[in-house]
């Protein structure tokens, strides 16, 4: 009897012991879950994204420090168990949801739906301003775990690209970066392309590409390169535009993408093409120009070097071009001139180069010559097709030519030389005979160093003011006494003696040097006779070219005042050739340098062009005859009737007739005969120094005037 209630006490033990066992068992178990819990607490804690665990009915399980950081208007609702439908009512009970004003319910249970029936993320605004992005999943076990992520800052940086990008007036397109589809564009790109928003997505960026294989972003390239190279793309009307692209990698869309600025510059390409036209063609007629000449030349001479073909350069320039401008005018020139260009170039063959090299002068490079007939008819067509009268405005306008040949390769080899050698050619032809044409002859080239040495010592002699005027007096005719002396250039030159200004003063012209050189004898000749001891007339020739710089009133006032001469006792001389320019500002000048006092003489009368009607533009005080009609005038009884109808002309005017180049006793006695006022010449004397000059005029003034006959 007594062994079964033992039995039943060992029994009830080791229950007990079992059940103390499984206690301890589950305290360490839920000690083990307490810092698993904890665990899992510090690790979601230190994540940046909000974390929040929900149970099968909504309610909270648990969640990190960042998500009650981003609810912290409602983190005091945070509790477990609270079931996220109520905390999200009493948010918007307290205005944190925006979007939820005037339609609460509704909102809250589209909230509600979506985080039952979690699908794609969404966005979700708080009252702040932050923008909340909210991904949330479901377990196996229909727990929910939900992820917050502050995206504000990237809202806000997708604001101002939207911004950026959809209002920039420069076309920018995003394209994927896989397929290289478009995938957005901005409205400058619609407008720009034609194609509609639709459209452009279904395309990708090689649609617009006209012909590059490669896409835009395909090397690595610096902005510069970019810049640098062009595209063509092709608009939705098929017309073709030339683009600078601009290319830069980003995320759009959650998709990796490149976005691309497009700066159409068509515009630009095509005022590039028209500069380097211009660059190289003349303006008024479209020939190449003397740079594009040379480069055509060059090639055409590498050619005939390898062929052993002969070449030939042509210079043709037109005859009297600057009378054609003066007296129809630049409108007419300028016509005259496009109709030339037109007839040249259907006188050439396709392969012969025709260019403008200035004003009046043209070029035509001949190729493939086998004789040099091939280059004289040419040259012949050439003349015969500008000699033809051109219709410009209802004026018949006639028209010569002349032309210059150099042959390559006897004549030169290099361009340069060709060319300067056609120049002399062209300037022979315009010399001899205008109206045909010259070959390059070596000789050419000799003189035309001797003309470029003349300018250079020339240049020197006006730096180092080494011309001198010296003095042919003028002798009354009446009296014997001079009356005036005219000042003539002289240029001692240290080398080559004495130069001719027949030789120099052509040079002066030429190159623009006759404006120095007729100021620095004005000055002179005015300072030495302000200082001479019979107070005669100084004259001095003017240039036609001095009165195109529009300086020469102030000149002579200057020359005036600074050598204090009388302005009565300077007189300047002119020739017909100024007047032919009918212009209104050398009549201007004329008339202001007479108003101060100054005596204008017409020179050489009567080798110009219609010379009585230039003595109705202008009250000339002195007419002189020019020596061609004076030279033999005793035994020349046609010279004799041209100088009495010149006196008689000056006797009615009222002018003083003087005239120039008389050499014979028979020619004065004529002179005399016929009433001429004044004469100068060999007979009387040469040209004098200013030393010399003093000396005659300081013995007039001793001579008593009834005594004077001549001077030797």
């Amino acid at each position: 009897m007594q062994a079964a209630p033992k039995l039943a006490t060992r029994r009830r033990a080791s229950e007990i012991g079992e059940i103390v066992r499984q206690r301890a068992q589950a305290e360490a178990a839920v000690a083990d879950a307490r810092k698993s819990h904890e665990r899992l607490r510090e690790a979601i804690d230190i994540l940046p994204q909000g974390v929040v665990f929900l149970d099968s009915d909504g309610r909270y399980i648990l969640w990190n420090k960042k998500y009650a950081e981003i609810y912290n208007r409602s983190s005091d609702q945070f509790v477990p168990g609270a079931r996220l439908q109520d905390t999200i009512r009493v948010g918007v009970e307290r205005g944190d949801y925006p979007e939820a004003i005037g339609r609460e319910d509704e909102w809250i249970a589209e909230r509600v739906a979506r985080l039952f029936h979690p699908g794609e993320r969404h966005e979700q605004t708080l009252a702040d301003g932050r923008v909340i992005l909210i991904e949330e999943r479901l377990t196996v076990g229909g727990d929910v775990i939900g992820l917050r992520v502050d995206i504000t800052e990237l809202k806000q940086r997708e604001a101002s690209f939207r911004l950026l990008f959809d209002s920039n007036p420069v076309p920018m397109i995003v394209c994927a970066l896989d397929d290289e589809r478009i995938v957005g564009v901005n409205d400058a790109a619609v407008e720009h392309y034609g194609y509609t928003r639709a459209e452009f997505e279904r395309l990708t960026i090689r649609h617009l590409q006209a012909f590059e294989a490669e896409a835009p972003w395909a090397r690595d390239q610096s902005s510069d390169e970019q810049a640098a190279r062009t595209w063509k793309h092709v608009k939705a009307d098929g017309s073709l535009i030339d683009l600078a692209i601009y290319s830069r990698h980003l995320t759009y869309g959650d998709e990796p993408a490149v976005m691309l600025a497009l700066m159409d510059i068509t515009e630009r390409k095509r005022a590039e093409m028209r500069l380097a036209f211009m660059a190289h063609h003349d303006g008024l007629t479209g020939l190449p120009n003397r740079n594009l000449l040379r480069q055509r030349l060059d090639e055409v001479l590498a050619h005939s070097r390898r062929g052993g073909e002969k070449a030939g350069i042509l210079f043709l320039g037109l005859d009297n071009f600057k009378s054609i401008n003066d007296t129809l005018g630049h409108g007419i020139g300028d016509k005259l001139l496009r109709g030339v260009a037109r007839r040249l170039r259907s006188t050439v063959r396709e392969e012969d180069a025709v260019a403008r090299l200035n004003s009046d002068e043209f070029a035509i490079i001949q190729t493939g010559i086998n004789r040099p007939e091939d280059v004289v008819l040419l040259a012949r067509r050439l003349l015969q097709a500008i000699s033809e009268p051109f219709l410009l405005d209802g004026h018949s306008v006639v028209i010569g030519a002349s032309v210059g040949i150099a042959m390559a390769p006897s004549d030169g080899d290099d361009s340069e030389r060709l060319m300067k050698n056609a120049d002399m050619a062209l300037s022979r032809a315009k010399n001899d005979s205008r109206g045909t044409f010259s070959f390059f002859e070596a000789g050419m080239d000799a003189r035309a160093q001797t003309r470029r040495k003349i300018e250079l010592d020339l240049r020197a002699a006006l730096q180092g003011d080494l011309l001198r005027p010296h003095y042919q007096p003028l002798i009354d005719l009446k009296s014997g006494r001079i009356t005036g002396v005219e000042a003539l250039v002289r240029w001692q030159h240290p080398e080559r003696g004495m130069i001719s200004p027949g030789d120099f003063i052509p040079v002066a012209e030429d190159t623009g040097l006759i404006n120095v050189l007729g100021a620095q004898i004005l000055r002179r000749a005015c300072m030495e006779a302000a200082a001479w001891p019979d107070p005669v007339r100084v004259a001095v020739n003017l240039s036609p070219l001095q009165f195109r710089v529009g300086n020469l009133l102030s000149i002579v006032m200057d020359a005036l005042k600074q050598s204090g001469l009388p302005a009565r006792r300077l007189e300047l001389e002119i020739t017909e050739t100024l007047l032919l320019e009918k212009s209104s500002q050398v009549l201007a000048t004329l008339h202001a340098l007479r108003a101060l006092g100054v005596r204008i003489s017409m020179d050489d009368f009567g080798t110009g062009y219609s010379s009585l009607s230039y003595l109705r533009s202008f009250p000339f005080d002195k007419i002189k005859i020019d020596q061609s009609f004076v030279r033999d005038l005793g035994a020349n009884r046609d010279a004799q009737a041209i100088v009495r109808a010149i006196i008689s002309l000056g006797v009615g005017l009222g002018v003083t007739i003087t005239a120039e180049g008389v050499e014979t006793e028979d020619e004065l006695a004529c002179l005399r005969a016929e009433g001429c006022h004044e004469a100068q010449g060999y007979l009387f004397s040469r040209a004098r120094p200013n030393v010399e000059i003093v000396e005659l005029l300081r013995a007039q003034s001793i001579v008593p005037e009834a005594d004077e006959a001549q001077v030797a």
